[in-house]
């Protein structure tokens, strides 16, 4: 599948797989962008797709940013109408906010200066333009119509929910 990508700025990075059997592309920061602790922030890619119809782009997390950072990049469906920037939500989850220092961490796990030699609060992150911030992949979807009944079908599970399988099983 050809999917066309408009570069919306000079230090947009066109999405690349890892291997050649991965399901999902990278995403890339075109941008730094700081988040502090509590935080939500928007990262640009600086690109713009043109999605085939019947098809829509799902973001996700990147698996070593979720697991190695309190940074958490929100689940996001880019629908083939939509032709702006493809931005990335991530929030830093950390909950610490009584620290200072002038060291900020990187999502590769290394820390730097603050740009500016500001302090800033500790589990503070840095994504550098550059950084690969999320993936993505290109899936077909359905539209589907709508009947109102007076009665579902009954199941097995009926109407239980929210933990009705078991808990800690």
């Amino acid at each position: 599948m050809n999917v066309n990508i408009k570069r919306l700025s000079a230090d947009a990075t066109t999405p690349t797989y890892a291997h050649s059997t991965d399901a999902c592309f990278d995403l890339y920061a075109a941008e730094d962008v700081i988040i502090e602790p509590g935080e939500t922030a928007l990262v640009p890619t600086g690109l713009a797709f043109e999605i085939p119809a019947g098809y829509e782009m799902q973001i996700r997390p990147r698996s070593g940013i979720t697991l190695k950072t309190h940074l958490r990049v929100q689940l996001g469906t880019v629908d083939s109408g939509y032709a702006g920037e493809v931005g990335v939500i991530v929030d830093n989850t950390s909950k610490d906010f009584g620290k200072s220092t002038v060291f900020i961490n990187r999502i590769d796990g290394s820390d730097a200066y603050s740009p500016d030699m500001r302090i800033i609060l500790v589990n503070t992150y840095i994504i550098r333009k550059g950084d690969r911030i999320a993936q993505a992949v290109i899936k077909p979807v359905e539209q589907a119509t709508f009947t109102v009944v007076d009665a579902l079908e009954d199941t097995e599970r009926g109407a239980c929910g929210f933990g009705s399988s078991g808990v800690g099983k």
